[in-house]
């Protein structure tokens, strides 16, 4: 497929090997401006904006995804198999399961349980499981460690559904240990698998399944400051290898 492609207007060389990925195009907008240093907006196709910039020296992009499954996987297929990505970090909000989990807390999919049936594409005779890659998941708990934040690391749950009419009650999700539900996870580690690149997901726990508490929408994209410092400090860390 040629540069650019049907889905970002980049030149070969605008995108940097780590990409950070939140949902929502403003929230990627909050991210370059008030973290990267001097950074230019590489991609605005179907306002799905892209910044890249420098971190600690470090070149860093970071580019919306979109919401659910299919919108992350055309990006993430696009910047691994055309634009030589090596690693993306969605960053981004969940709905916490577990009682311990507090808004605000920091959790790391280790592993992203779906109900999604996105896996099919790939022809596998079983069930396949998708994971974070070690490296990048080490890196963020070295990252969040350095900065005294406790990364709760664990299952979580990328679901199709954001609304139900109750016959996909997360009760059984929590009693298997997910830590918390979004949206997009699972379709990014299984896009990185089948590139054979790298992806992690972290996600600032925004309200809680459980308990009637929930951050607004402004918060939302403007209070994830410990998140995206995490992710950011990974991109140093993997440059660094």
């Amino acid at each position: 497929m040629p540069i650019p492609t049907p889905h970002i207007s980049a030149k070969l060389g605008e995108i940097a090997k780590t990409v950070l990925m939140p949902g929502d195009p403003l929230r990627s907008k909050f991210i370059a401006e008030t973290f990267l240093t001097d950074p230019k907006l590489v991609n605005n196709v179907r306002g799905v904006q892209g910044y890249t910039g420098t971190w600690k020296g470090v070149p860093v992009t970071v580019m919306a995804s979109g919401m659910g499954i299919p919108s992350i996987g055309i990006y993430s297929w696009e910047l691994f198999n055309f634009y030589e990505v090596e690693n993306i970090i969605r960053v981004g909000s969940a709905g916490g399961m577990q009682d311990d989990l507090q808004l605000m807390d920091v959790v790391a999919g280790a592993g992203a349980c779906t109900d999604s049936n996105f896996a099919h594409q790939f022809g596998l005779n079983g069930t396949f499981a998708p994971i974070a890659d070690y490296t990048l998941l080490m890196k963020a708990d070295e990252a969040a460690r350095e900065l005294g934040v406790k990364l709760h690391i664990g299952n979580v749950l990328s679901a199709d559904n954001f609304y139900s009419d109750g016959s996909d009650s997360p009760d059984l999700w929590k009693k298997m240990g997910v830590l918390a539900t979004e949206m997009e996870a699972a379709g990014l580690y299984m896009t990185a698998a089948r590139a054979g690149k790298r992806a992690l997901g972290l996600f600032t726990i925004s309200d809680h399944l459980y308990r009637p508490e929930e951050l607004s929408s402004d918060e939302r994209q403007n209070s994830f400051k410990q998140m995206i410092t995490i992710a950011l400090d990974t991109a140093v860390k993997m440059a660094e290898l």
